[in-house]
Parts: structure tokens; C-alpha cells; sequence
């Protein structure tokens, strides 16, 4: 990984540079004092990987900085921050930051959240690899019977875990997400290689079909997906708001820390936080689900907690 740091502070910068090079997490290929040296040609041309940003400096302070960047740099920011309001942290996280370390500065905080990023990073280039999986899987003839192994047992305890762990193991919708999960995993025993991951509607298709049969009449069968894709999306939304109540809670709660910049837009989360606070009512702006992202980083954290 390259990171970037920008802090007014040489100190910090010395301490960051230390921890990151100490623990060999990558290299440090650039420095500055204040968010108006950089840009985001700058960054580019470094490829840089992680910015890290104080949130207070003379000139431009980190998060005009992180505006002026976005949206062409494509890195991920961490913010560093003495500041411990939520609001002024939740309006940084809103203009596209994606986890924040605060000061006095300490070591074993900072490692904790540059290993999130880095899996947050390594999460996202991994969907492309579960896009090529799957889409030539979904046009795959007839698969060849096989035994149930115990991979396939451990695939499926595993998505259960991660379903309770998201709050949704009592939802409707649970079983429906674990028929994907599954369908997928049983496409990726007989994949070759593909363009991208299939739209969501051919998803819910091929559920529809696994549960009803060729013989489906097209009206049952749309009638099922729709069902099917309901059910989805209600479990889904009972997720980001076990997550944001977590969030409410306790900011630096492990599970709303893992989860919630994962399975969704940290707006969508900000969105909800506020209207379980009561900022907000779901009338005036309603909360969007995206509903294919949840589906592809649960199939992803099934395969990575497979693998730990």
C-alpha cells in the first residue's frame, strides 16, 4: 500500500510514518503541512493508496481538502482528529472519508484502522474477481450432480454467523439471502470466466426458478421475484438500522465499524442515524437500499471469514 499523510504536525507525521513502515504496512510516498499542497493530480501521480488527513489546519483544513479531492481521487481517507464531536466526524465521513484516528495518537488504534481500510480495499478488489465468477456461471448448462462436501456445509454456517451478526437472523428475508448465497456458491464450483456480476433482477430470476421449476408459468414466476426481492430488501433495511442503533451507541462499536462502511453507503447510515435520533422522518427523504452491493460483500465476507 502507499500512503500519503498531510498534518501540520511533523510529529504526527514522524509517528505515522514510524507505525506504517515499522509494521510494514506499506510505503510512505509523500508528505505535506497543509491540505492546500495537495490536489488530486498530485495523488494520482504518487498512486496513492491512503490518505491520511489532519482535520484541523491553518489553510485548508482536512475536510475542505477532502472535498476539493473527490470525487477523482479514488483512494481511500482516513481522518486524524482531536476533535470528538460526532457531527463534525459524521459530516467528514459524509463528504468521503472512510474511517478517522483520533489524537494524542496511539499505536495500536491506528493499526486497528488502517488494517479496515486495507480489507475495505482488498474487499473491493475482490468483488471484480466475484463479478468475473458469476455472471458466465448464470448461463452455465445444466451443472453435473455433486455431493454435498464440507466446504459447502462451512459455506453455509458461515453465512448464517454473518447473518446474525448483520441482526437479521430472524428476518423473512433470511432464508432468501442464504438461497443466494448458496446458488451462488454452487455457480462458482463450475465457473470459467465473466464481464460482470449479473443484474439483480437475473438474480432473483434464477432464485425464482430453483424454487418453482421450469414448468413456472412467467406471472408466478414474476410474482415470486417480486416477493422474494421484498423480503430482501426489508431484511436489509432491518440491518442498517441494527447498525445505526450500534452506531448511536457507541461510534467505535466492532460491529458497526466492520459492518457498516462494508454493507452500506456511510450517507445511507448518516441518514438513518439521524432519523433514529429524530433529525429526520423517512417521508421527507426516504432511505435508498442498495440492495445488489449488500448482496456481493456478504458473498465476499462469507468467503473471507471461510478462509481465517
Amino acid at each position: 500500500m502507499r500512503f500519503f499523510i498531510i498534518d501540520d504536525d511533523v510529529s504526527i507525521r514522524s509517528m505515522l510514518s514510524h507505525i506504517i513502515e515499522d509494521e510494514e504496512l506499506g510505503e510512505i510516498v509523500g508528505e505535506a503541512e497543509d491540505g492546500a499542497e495537495v490536489n488530486a493530480e498530485l495523488l494520482d501521480m504518487r498512486k496513492v493508496d491512503i490518505l491520511l488527513i489532519d482535520l484541523l489546519m491553518p489553510v485548508r483544513d482536512g475536510i475542505e481538502t477532502v472535498k476539493k479531492i473527490k470525487p477523482s481521487f479514488k483512494g481511500k481517507v482516513i481522518m486524524i482528529s482531536q476533535v470528538e464531536s460526532k457531527d463534525l466526524i459524521g459530516q467528514a465521513y459524509t463528504y468521503g472519508i472512510d474511517n478517522y484516528i483520533t489524537k494524542p495518537i496511539n499505536k495500536i488504534e491506528v493499526l486497528s484502522v488502517l488494517k479496515n481500510v486495507k480489507d475495505h480495499i482488498r474487499l473491493e478488489k475482490s468483488i471484480h474477481d466475484i463479478q468475473r465468477s458469476l455472471y458466465n456461471a448464470m448461463n452455465i448448462g445444466s451443472p453435473k450432480p455433486y455431493a454435498a462436501s464440507h466446504k459447502e456445509r462451512s459455506f453455509s454456517a458461515t453465512g448464517r454467523f454473518l447473518l446474525s451478526e448483520l441482526g437479521i437472523a430472524g428476518e423473512s428475508g433470511n432464508k432468501d439471502l442464504m438461497e443466494i448465497m448458496q446458488f451462488f456458491y454452487d455457480c462458482e464450483q463450475k465457473q470459467t470466466s465473466a464481464p460482470e456480476f449479473p443484474a439483480i433482477k437475473e438474480i432473483f430470476k434464477e432464485i425464482a426458478l430453483k424454487k418453482l421449476g421450469e414448468s413456472a408459468s412467467e406471472a408466478d414466476l414474476n410474482r415470486e421475484m417480486k416477493a422474494s426481492e421484498q423480503r430482501v430488501r426489508r431484511a436489509i433495511y432491518h440491518s442498517l438500522n441494527s447498525l445505526a442503533s450500534l452506531g448511536l451507541t457507541d461510534f467505535s462499536h466492532p460491529k458497526f465499524e466492520n459492518y457498516s462502511s462494508k454493507f452500506f453507503d456511510f450517507n445511507t447510515v448518516r441518514q438513518k442515524m439521524e432519523e433514529l435520533k429524530g433529525k429526520k422522518t423517512a417521508t421527507i427523504e426516504p432511505i435508498r437500499i442498495n440492495t445488489k452491493k449488500f448482496i456481493q460483500v456478504l458473498y465476499f465476507e462469507i468467503q473471507q471469514l471461510m478462509e481465517e
